[in-house]
């Protein structure tokens, strides 16, 4: 008997969500690092083929080009990943307004400079922002842990909301069946987050309320970095990104939301105070 999508989704999600969870608790950070960095490289090998490369050789040219940008971004002073943090959280929020102007997509035709380019911030961003986080402190897998929690919850609570109440289109263009209840359920999903977040941290109550407004914000994020990669699959279009996980698509299917999502948490928290 087939699987329906739905199953193989949850299968191939209850299989990872444990590999997920150890690496990030028990691997110390220079091997977070480099776990998260061979993840990216894989999502650099789907990206340059929604850039519009198609030769193998450019392919893994640009995997080299970013693993480059990786590694030296591992040299990057203390002092400079706020403000790097800062750059691509500004970039994602015109980012999002660009989307929600969006009506026509135009087929991608050829290799697409800017596309390719673009490739480069949205990979990097996650892999400087979670490295921070998780070797800041000891607490920094258990944040790493919340924000990938925040992100599932999210996207989980997105779809349940959508189903059940959905009725106007967030982004019809981009991806029809995404609507405005769907966010407004990744919302209250993350505004829970957000309250624990703060009584777990011991936060007093001012800033227990900013570490609300944060996750929610970071769910809303969220949701802009799974429309722009939906943005580049229907300019070449194709379904999903890869096949590497069934149920699910490739690589950037599953942590589209997290390229998005991850330096604005992180850059929150600093400007929250939170001693990582």
């Amino acid at each position: 008997m087939a699987l329906t999508s739905l199953q193989r989704r949850i299968l191939t999600a209850s299989i990872l969500a444990p590999i997920v969870i150890l690496a990030v608790l028990a691997l110390p950070p220079s091997g977070f690092a480099l776990v998260l960095g061979l993840i990216l490289l894989g999502g650099a090998w789907e990206w340059s083929a929604l850039g519009g490369l198609t030769r193998p050789a450019a392919r893994l040219g640009y995997v080299a080009l970013l693993g480059a940008a990786l590694i030296l971004l591992g040299w990057l002073p203390e002092a400079g990943v706020a403000p790097l943090l800062l750059l691509v959280s500004l970039w994602w929020w015109l980012v999002a307004v660009w989307l929600f102007r969006l009506r026509r997509i135009e087929p991608g035709v050829g290799p697409a400079p800017g596309r390719l380019l673009a490739g480069l911030l949205v990979l990097t961003g996650p892999w400087l922002a979670m490295t921070q986080l998780h070797g800041a402190s000891s607490r920094g897998p258990a944040l790493v842990l919340f924000l990938l929690i925040l992100i599932w919850t999210a996207d989980i609570a997105a779809y349940f909301a959508g189903r059940r109440w959905g009725r106007t289109k967030l982004a019809p263009v981009l991806s029809p069946g995404k609507t405005w209840a769907g966010v407004l359920g990744a919302g209250a999903g993350a505004a829970l987050l957000g309250l624990a977040l703060g009584y777990g941290l011991g936060l007093a109550p001012l800033a227990t309320l900013g570490a609300l407004l944060l996750c929610l914000a970071t769910a809303f994020i969220s949701v802009v970095g799974d429309l722009f990669e939906s943005l580049l699959k229907r300019r070449q279009g194709v379904k999903d990104s890869g096949q590497l996980l069934p149920g699910h698509g490739g690589l950037l299917d599953r942590i589209d939301s997290l390229t998005a999502a991850a330096p604005f948490f992180v850059l929150g928290l600093i400007w929250l105070g939170v001693p990582l």
